[in-house]
């Protein structure tokens, strides 16, 4: 580049004070990441997370993970005392693949600093962890009948029906996409009116505490993600975007729901890739007409009351397995290829991380045209990465502000040999 970027180093927790400062009062931050194997994005978003917390009054943090795996850890780190045995105990719960997403030491650290920052604090005032995504149809459907037994009601009617719709695809939702894709009979009746029974029930009630009306909620949330999810695989099979905007609609209906729940004071964090938490309208997206968390909560909490932060690096390393279902592997990730957004950060600071504010950069006219921008995912064969791995980008609009971080390394699945029971040195600078 012809004059630099402006930048802001980016080497301790203490050099998030920028960041802090542009967040301001946002009653939204999201933060991205651009893989789902990338040790630094969970750090430095942990460390992020812990100052919003604190500083900023955070009530929760949703995350692109399954809501029933994520409400077991939002249940634990709100005890008084641990009931779970350790961290790493308790993240065994993610256990539908990839499991190294939310199963890893990095989560562990954080899991266990919330549940100490919650026990000294009261019951009204602790942070919570929950799940956006909208794969979990049979378990959810199974937490919603475990519920329905143990309130001993009317939706237990609603649930067996709903569950027994289901039961003959043998859990599987793809089984049950192919199964109902010729034909007329579906389970759309039947988790709908699931979720219709439960929302009659919630409206005649009143509940003393937030624990109680979390537990109410989690009943009705586990029937909206049956009901989202019975169209997402059916959406899926059928191919195309519509199948992706089922899935971030739902996250953004599962936000906007959790925001109510904790109250019009209440504030956010959500933890997803680059590709959901960046405005969807400055990618190629949006000519595949499809949206996002970022883009929806934009347009529905208006712009200042949300704050997006898009993660990226050079090279280094990442989990990730070559096609879906397979191992995890820890992969090298190749230099990012020539001007990308990647490359020209590189070039410019010789190596060094930095913190890049959008406010500062909006205006260069460098900018104005989309620069390609790195995005793995679970799957990732770094030999074709050049061919699909770039997403055309308007950096400046896509983010509110992006950390880059030359070179990263892959986090640490729970499950590594000689790992289990020492957790690796997560934090370089100390914390």
């Amino acid at each position: 580049m012809a004059s630099p970027l402006p930048t802001h180093p980016l080497g301790s927790a203490a050099d998030l004070d920028p960041l802090l400062a542009a967040i301001g009062d946002a009653r939204v931050v999201l933060l991205g990441e651009a893989s789902h194997g990338t040790h630094e994005y969970y750090t430095w978003r942990a460390a992020l997370s812990k100052r919003l917390i604190q500083e900023k009054g955070v009530s929760f943090i949703a995350v692109e993970g399954d809501w029933p795996d994520c409400f077991e850890v939002n249940a634990a780190i709100k005890q008084d005392q641990a009931a779970h045995g350790s961290a790493a105990q308790l993240l065994q719960t993610f256990n539908r693949w990839p499991t190294w997403m939310w199963g890893n030491w990095e989560m562990a650290a954080l899991t266990e600093w919330l549940q100490r920052h919650n026990q000294a604090h009261p019951a009204a005032q602790r942070v919570g962890f929950y799940g956006l995504d909208v794969y979990s149809l049979w378990e959810s459907l199974q937490e919603v009948l475990h519920y329905a037994e143990q309130q001993g009601d009317g939706a237990m009617a609603a649930a067996r029906q709903a569950f027994g719709c289901f039961e003959p695809y043998s859990s599987d939702p793809q089984e049950y996409a192919r199964a109902v894709a010729f034909v007329s009979e579906d389970c759309h009746d039947e988790v709908n009116g699931l979720l219709r029974t439960l929302r009659r029930q919630a409206a005649t009630r009143t509940y003393a505490t937030l624990s109680e009306r979390e537990q109410a909620f989690a009943a009705e949330q586990n029937a909206l993600v049956a009901v989202n999810a019975e169209r997402y695989y059916k959406a899926m099979l059928r191919g195309g975007g519509a199948s992706w905007n089922v899935r971030d609609e739902h996250m953004m209906e599962t936000l906007t729901r959790l925001l109510d729940l904790h109250g019009p004071e209440s504030k956010a964090i959500v933890w997803a890739h680059n590709t959901h938490i960046g405005d969807a309208r400055h990618t190629d997206m949006r000519r595949e007409d499809m949206v996002n968390i970022g883009q929806l909560a934009r347009e529905q909490l208006g712009r200042e009351n949300v704050f997006s932060v898009g993660f990226g690096s050079y090279q280094g390393s990442v989990i990730a397995g070559k096609e879906w279902g397979a191992p995890w592997e820890r992969m090298t990730v190749p230099p990012a290829t020539r001007n990308s957004w990647e490359d020209l950060l590189h070039r410019q600071l010789g190596g060094e991380n930095a913190l890049l504010l959008s406010s500062e950069i909006r205006h260069d006219a460098r900018l104005a045209e989309s620069v390609g921008h790195r995005a793995i995912g679970v799957v990732y064969q770094p030999q074709f990465e050049r061919f699909g791995n770039y997403v055309p980008s308007l950096l400046p609009d896509r983010y509110d502000a992006f950390l880059f971080i030359d070179h990263t390394r892959a986090l640490h699945p729970l499950v590594i040999e000689g790992e289990q029971h020492s957790p690796p040195d997560l934090y370089p600078w100390g914390e």
